[in-house]
């Protein structure tokens, strides 16, 4: 059976529950300097994998066990290109009634903001437009690149990546969804191309498919 990668943090997580279990997140977290939310994706991969378990009120407890690595290195093998969804863009001159309709019309969370040539500039969610039509603004006349998040503030993804690593970026950053995107040139300006989507509800799609015993291969879901 393959070995688990883990990671540098992982291993040191491990190596604190085995010296000290049974022993809670929060003491693991003070430990290594770092709040309870940080290594909260760490403590979820080291017990999927079944190598620490947890009980409540008690805490982390090494395990020794990989019986369940074999699920983790199939999950490990998704990558992000082969379950992105269709992206939903708006070009940055749009109006924000534009794009409040794109948002309804496509039932997304998000828009992604694109140049006249396709380039990443921004991202707009609900509570982004929300917040500016309560504010009494011209929804007919304001373009969305006023209210939209700029790059470079945007936490992005690429097809090669895993699905679990962005799946760790919407739990990191708390936010709904993420651009697959790819270095791409308009008029000798470099950009990142939007060329597809990764929400929450693909992730799960993704891991009742995998749960279901469904392969998992190249192409967009719905």
């Amino acid at each position: 059976m393959i070995e688990i990668q883990l990671t540098e943090r992982q291993e040191q997580i491990i190596k604190i529950v085995k010296e000290q279990g049974p022993i809670k997140g929060e003491e693991i977290a003070d430990i290594l300097g770092f709040v309870r939310a940080t290594l909260r994706p760490d403590l979820a991969v080291l017990t999927r994998s079944g190598l620490l378990d947890a009980r409540p009120r008690v805490g982390y407890f090494y395990n020794g066990e990989r019986s369940n690595s074999r699920i983790f290195e199939e999950v490990n093998k998704i990558k992000v290109k082969d379950v992105k969804a269709v992206p939903a863009v708006v070009n940055e001159n749009s109006s924000v009634y534009d794009a409040i309709v794109t948002m309804f019309v496509m039932d997304v969370g998000s828009l992604f903001i694109v140049s006249g040539g396709g380039l990443l500039e921004g991202v707009v969610s609900r509570k982004d437009l929300l917040k500016f039509a309560l504010g009494q603004g011209d929804i007919y006349k304001v373009p969305i690149n006023v209210v939209m998040t700029r790059m470079p503030n945007l936490i992005t993804v690429t097809p090669e990546e895993t699905l679990w690593t962005a799946a760790r970026k919407l739990v990191e950053h708390e936010i709904d969804s993420l651009p697959v995107v790819r270095c791409a040139h308009y008029e000798n300006k470099k950009g990142l191309e939007v060329i597809g989507r990764i929400t929450k509800t693909t992730i799960t799609k993704a891991y009742v498919d995998l749960g279901q015993g469904k392969m998992i291969s190249g192409g967009e879901l719905p």
